[in-house]
């Protein structure tokens, strides 16, 4: 017998008690799939659905070794995650090679969002996916767990196995190359 979740039960507390009733896991589907496909969608393009639905597998499978200690789930499907992207790692650069020959389309979320995004899409598109594509593994992983995944730092490092103050020179040489491929300047940023 299935127990409902409380209002908002952690998601320690959901891989708990999916071990005696799996069905509990499916919250963590329900809570997280959309963030994730979101952030596995802008890395390898179609496949995202595929990889998404293989994060999850595999992060049930592997539900009785999580340390019940980190309350929130996160960072872990997200480490699971940027583990099946790195398989996919030729389509993903396939798709930054593509990228940087297509012209700007696909969904944005508002109009407003629409215009403000095209406008800087279409001028480094191209060589963002340049910069992009000339990462170092390792680099890029963590660049996109926080710009594209919203992860903190800590999160972030939970995400991969290693150190915060890693992922904080990683990102750190991520952000000056793409710096760097884009003119020293920054186009998230309103120029005066």
């Amino acid at each position: 017998m299935t127990v409902p979740p409380t209002a908002r039960e952690c998601d320690a507390a959901l891989i708990e008690r999916s071990l005696a009733d799996p069905e509990a896991f499916a919250a963590l589907f329900d809570r997280y799939s959309a963030m994730l496909y979101r952030y596995v969608s802008r890395r390898l393009g179609e496949a995202a659905e595929d990889v998404v639905g293989e994060t999850f597998l595999v992060a049930f499978s592997k539900r009785h070794r999580y340390d019940l200690e980190h309350r929130d789930a996160r960072p872990w499907l997200f480490g699971i995650a940027t583990k099946l992207v790195a398989r996919h790692h030729r389509t993903e650069a396939a798709r930054y090679r593509a990228l940087r020959r297509s012209p700007v389309d696909g969904p944005v979320e508002g109009p407003d969002d629409r215009v403000a995004a095209g406008v800087t899409a279409s001028a480094t598109r191209p060589v963002l996916a340049a910069a992009l594509s000339g990462l170092a593994r390792r680099d890029l992983d963590v660049l996109l767990l926080v710009a594209w995944g919203d992860l903190s730092y800590e999160e972030a490092a939970r995400a991969l196995g290693i150190p915060v103050g890693t992922v904080r020179s990683r990102l750190n040489r991520a952000r000056r190359k793409v710096r760097a491929a884009l003119g020293d300047t920054d186009p998230t940023r309103e120029e005066a």
